[in-house]
């Protein structure tokens, strides 16, 4: 097997910079975009992922190809998503001999992991995301008919740690990230092995996707609909936030609440997944039919 990117990929900081240099790059501070360069944090990333011989791995926004080396020393196949232009063209040309590296060239967002993966194939996803578009693209893959089993992300520190908040800390996103998964942290990432430093930690996350969800899939549009309206006045009693999205009475509201053993005077980040599955199952009738 070939070593995939060994004598392609710089073992420097100044050399790495040097490449971006070459391929006309420059991180955009707009996107959170920063490119990783220590070798060990890749390998320890890996690693945590429990990523092996047999799995087909799906890479999101690989870059300058430091994850992407790593990952097809440990995998069967990757497949990579890579929207910049000049950035796939050093892609294609650094591991242009590796047989098991597909590249993919567009935005992940727009794309269903049906066009990436074989539906029938079970995969990994590995990714060091932008800060700016993270949480999309998390919420993208987890919406997907054809979800991975696991997920291996950096993150933006904050980001990580909404995905794995309990109540009273939790937020649209970490009811989002626990309905689909089991998200855990992994390690801290500090600012230095990035070019440029960030100016906040990293943080590795390693989700589970369940293999049962808790809710059939047609009713997933009316349980983040309610979701949703619980959190968009979140300073209020959920009650008073759940009446006013949905426009509902506010004693029909109260009832729905004590029925599904809900305290109506709660705010909605004190709520687990389970009283937002339990809210879904017993929602007024008229809402039952997703929006």
């Amino acid at each position: 097997m070939n070593e995939p990117g060994l004598d392609r990929l710089p073992t420097s900081r100044r050399e790495w910079s040097a490449m971006l240099d070459r391929l006309g790059v420059r991180p955009s501070k707009a996107l959170g975009q920063n490119f990783l360069y220590e070798r060990g944090i890749v390998q320890r990333m890996v690693r945590v992922a429990g990523i092996g011989k047999d799995d087909h791995v799906l890479e999101v926004g690989p870059g300058l190809g430091i994850l992407t080396d790593e990952l097809l020393r440990r995998a069967d196949a990757v497949t990579a998503v890579e929207l910049d232009r000049r950035l796939a063209e050093h892609l294609r040309a650094v591991f242009a001999a590796e047989p098991r590296f597909r590249l993919v060239e567009g935005n992940a967002l727009e794309l269903s992991t049906d066009d990436l993966i074989p539906s029938d194939r079970p995969f990994v996803v590995a990714a060091n995301l932008p800060y700016a578009v993270a949480s999309a693209v998390l919420r993208h893959l987890l919406e997907q008919r054809h979800r991975p089993r696991r997920l291996a992300l950096m993150l933006q520190k904050e980001v990580a740690e909404r995905l794995v908040a309990r109540p009273p800390a939790m937020s649209i996103l970490g009811v989002a990230a626990q309905f689909y998964a089991e998200p855990r942290l992994a390690f801290d990432v500090p600012p230095t092995v990035f070019i440029p430093p960030p100016t906040i930690e990293s943080a590795v996350v390693i989700l589970e996707v369940r293999s049962t969800l808790p809710l059939p899939d047609d009713e997933h549009p009316l349980f983040f609909r309610v979701v949703n309206a619980g959190f968009r006045q979140k300073r209020k009693q959920v009650a008073n936030s759940l009446a006013a999205e949905l426009d509902l009475p506010k004693e029909t509201v109260t009832n729905w609440l004590t029925g599904a053993g809900v305290d109506p005077m709660r705010r909605a980040q004190t709520l687990t997944v389970a009283d937002w599955v339990s809210l879904t199952r017993s929602i007024p009738v008229p809402e039952r039919t997703p929006q």
